[in-house]
């Protein structure tokens, strides 16, 4: 049985307080709300906290972002609403990746075979022209591959394969992407 009595995630240092405590007013302001729709901002002020922003990102409204000092996103990447990015861990968006409306990453989780419940951290990265669906959730320690797709409401647990859709929970693979150029 899990005692959360001795949970202890003191060794888990995401930044200081104050630095901690400056980004969660800045993203209550310019990120979790519908009143500035302006990504160009967005960017600027996720580069101030630590991010590593590309150029041509566009980031909906609703979007809750844990630590921009540990985000990487490259260029030409849609954020949609209500997406959350729970970055305990390093995330990185590489380039032409859309993440849908109300996905999850996230790069953290609780041992559930230990009674003390600890707290680990894995990265998560999504390689170029991935696609995230509406709904859908990315675990930590997920890989993306190139121009794979998770359809909308699906759980990635493991890497998800180049070229190929997966759906389901936990996801499995569908198909080989087919990809038209125009």
């Amino acid at each position: 049985m899990q005692n959360l009595s001795e949970f202890n995630n003191t060794w888990y240092k995401p930044g200081s307080f104050i630095k901690r405590a400056l980004w969660y007013i800045i993203s209550i302001l310019f990120f979790k709300n519908g009143f500035f729709p302006f990504s160009a901002l967005k960017c600027s002020l996720l580069r101030v906290f630590g991010a590593a922003i590309g150029k041509g990102v566009i980031i909906r409204p609703y979007v809750n972002i844990k630590y921009p000092w540990f985000l990487v996103i490259k260029n030409n990447v849609w954020i949609g609403e209500h997406v959350w990015i729970d970055n305990l861990a390093q995330v990185t968006i590489m380039n032409n990746v859309c993440i849908s409306q109300g996905a999850f990453l996230l790069t953290g989780n609780h041992d559930y075979t230990v009674s003390t419940f600890d707290l680990f951290m894995k990265p998560i990265l999504l390689e170029d022209g991935v696609w995230i669906g509406a709904k859908s959730i990315v675990c930590p320690g997920v890989t993306a591959g190139r121009s794979s797709v998770l359809q909308a409401g699906s759980v990635a647990v493991s890497g998800l394969e180049e070229n190929w859709i997966y759906a389901g929970n936990p996801a499995v693979r569908i198909k080989v992407r087919p990809i038209k150029n125009t």
